[in-house]
């Protein structure tokens, strides 16, 4: 079925997919992003002096909270009770900036790749709205999925 667009009805019709007959399997979903910006705001929200607050704190709860609501914001995407979600974000001085990582986990009978990937953006996203007072200039770049597991489709890893 591989290049066969499963959300397109024969007349051309936009329909969510039904995943009634599928069987129940655990799935993750792992996608990264990255946030690039002036040194200096990268070491004021390292070092927490951003005005709004814990920028990583924040963009963290962010992201998990996105995951929960990726059905409420994509169009045709199945609601899930996630069973699992983290949003990492660590320091990197060599963009400078911060990478966000986010994993996602669900015992069900479709994936959760769209649920990771709103995580990044929401979290990517939070971190802008929080140090744009410092700096305008961010960059949000590199959202993609990085790895998925479970059902019929098994395993995919980038670059592998």
């Amino acid at each position: 079925m591989a290049g066969k667009l499963t959300h397109i009805g024969g007349s051309g019709e936009a329909h969510m997919v039904d995943v009634g007959g599928k069987a129940e399997t655990e799935r993750t979903a792992i996608a990264e992003g990255c946030v690039s910006m002036q040194a200096a705001t990268l070491a004021a929200i390292r070092d927490g002096n951003a005005k709004k607050g814990d920028v990583l704190a924040t963009a963290r709860i962010a992201g998990i909270m996105a995951a929960k609501k990726a059905h409420e914001l994509i169009p045709l995407c199945h609601p899930l009770l996630l069973t699992k979600v983290t949003v990492d974000i660590e320091p990197d001085e060599a963009l400078p900036g911060l990478r966000v990582t986010a994993s996602v986990r669900v015992t069900g009978r479709t994936g959760v790749e769209m649920e990771a990937l709103t995580a990044i953006s929401v979290a990517c996203l939070t971190v802008y709205d929080m140090a744009k007072a410092i700096d305008r200039g961010m960059t949000i770049s590199d959202i993609r999925l990085v790895e998925k597991r479970g059902g019929k489709s098994g395993e995919w890893k980038r670059g592998a």
